[in-house]
Formats: C-alpha cells, sequence, structure tokens
C-alpha cells in the first residue's frame, strides 16, 4: 500500500500549497492587461495595504499601476489617497476628505478639467496602463462613456483658450512688479502707465474673473475696463500694490 507521504493526493496538496506560497510572493510582480476591465471593488483591494499586491489609481476611468512609486502611494505616503480608487476631482480640487475623494466633475470649470486631462496625460506618459474602471467613465464593454466624452471636449476647448487668452495678454505690455517683505509691494511700467484690467477669457476658462497689471500710453487711459490702483495718481508710472 502506498504510504500517505507520497500519495498522489498528497504531492498534489504539496505542489498547491508551494504554488500559492510563489504566487504570494510575487504578486507584487503582477501585470495587468491594458484591456483588463475592473469593478470598484477589485481596484479597491489594490491600495497599497497589502505590500504583497500592486498599487493601483484610477484617474478619469483609466487605472495604472504606480507600485514603483510605492513610497509616495503606499500607506503613510503624500499620495496614499489616490491609491485603490478614481478619485478624478482631488487632483484637481486639493479636497481628500472621504467626500472630496470622488470621480465625479461636475462644476468644475474648463480649466480645472483640462487640469484633470493633464493629470491623466501625466500617467500616461508615467506608469503603466493597467487597463479601464467600470462605471462613470467606460461602460461594461470598456467603452467610453458619453461623459468622459464630455470631460475631453471641455478640456479641448479649455487648452484653445488657454492658448487664446495667452495670445491676448501677448499683446498687452505687462508690468514690472517687485514685492518685499519689508517695503511691500509695487508695479512700475518702462513706458505707459499701469493699469488693472480684466483677463480676456477668465470667466470662460475659470468661471470667475480675476485681472492683470498692463501699461497704457496716456492717450489710451480713458479706455473702458481700466482700473487705477488705488493709492496711485493717474500719470504715476510706479504704483504700490
Amino acid at each position: 500500500m502506498m504510504s500517505a507521504a507520497k500519495s498522489p493526493s498528497f504531492i498534489a496538496l504539496a505542489i498547491s500549497a508551494v504554488f500559492i506560497a510563489l504566487v504570494l510572493r510575487f504578486s507584487n510582480k503582477l501585470e495587468f492587461s491594458s484591456s483588463r476591465l475592473w469593478t470598484a471593488e477589485e481596484l479597491s483591494m489594490y491600495n497599497g495595504t497589502d505590500d504583497r499586491l500592486p498599487i493601483l489609481l484610477g484617474i478619469l476611468g483609466s487605472v495604472f499601476d504606480v507600485t514603483k512609486g510605492r513610497t509616495h502611494y503606499g500607506p503613510g505616503g503624500g499620495y496614499n489617497h489616490f491609491a485603490g480608487r478614481d478619485a478624478s476631482r482631488a487632483f484637481i480640487s486639493g479636497n481628500f476628505t472621504g467626500d472630496g475623494l470622488i470621480d465625479s466633475l461636475q462644476g468644475l470649470s474648463t480649466t480645472e478639467v483640462k487640469g484633470v486631462v493633464d493629470w491623466r496625460d501625466f500617467y500616461f506618459r508615467s506608469y503603466k496602463f493597467s487597463g479601464k474602471l467600470v462605471g462613470r467613465y467606460y461602460d461594461s464593454q470598456g467603452n467610453p462613456t458619453k461623459y468622459l466624452k464630455g470631460v475631453e471636449a471641455k478640456a479641448a476647448r479649455g487648452a484653445q483658450l488657454l492658448e487664446k487668452q495667452k495670445n491676448e495678454e501677448a499683446k498687452l505690455p505687462s508690468c514690472n512688479s517687485r514685492w518685499s517683505q519689508e517695503e511691500g509691494g509695487e508695479v512700475w511700467c518702462d513706458e505707459g502707465y499701469p493699469r488693472l484690467i480684466q483677463r480676456p477669457l477668465d470667466i470662460a476658462l475659470t468661471g470667475k474673473m480675476s485681472k492683470l497689471c498692463a501699461c497704457f500710453k496716456e492717450e489710451e487711459l480713458e479706455k473702458p475696463g481700466l482700473e487705477l490702483y488705488k493709492d496711485c495718481d493717474r500719470l504715476s508710472k510706479v504704483c504700490p500694490v
């Protein structure tokens, strides 16, 4: 009679045990196909708490293996809040609390949406793409949703507006400026007079208004939209700020 130590079932069990041990030992070297589809529950397992597993994160539904940055994305790391989830909004909002670590970009400005898309592009350049997260941005077949297409269209529009704003601002002679804790700040013009003017296209880009300092000739000072600095004379070339 064959001894228990040499029985086929015992040998199979021993082989299985060795195999499982090897899988656990080297599981942090797993590589996932770019065609892999993930659920939120599956992705949450790869949050860095188990050092035998890779660390993954999602952004706009794209999943990336960030294991090589374990010191940043693992427990205690500055970016650990991104691990194991799609927290697209937090990449631009800076809200790393529970209700801020979400994938929705609803209510963000054109510039902010473009910023999230830029972050996604960074991960494509810097880390291994490891599949798609089924949900807001990809359907169960791995196809982009209308929401993702809308986000990408808004980001493209933002890029166009930023370029247009850059070109418009280049037409305005900019002020010089300096600041020190002892003396405060000031702006000045080598030619012309400093005035505040609303940044072109700012409402479309950010949903808010901001102003910049530009230099204008004396005959231009009555143009609408120009604002004289407080405590600055009409024809002063230097103004405190």
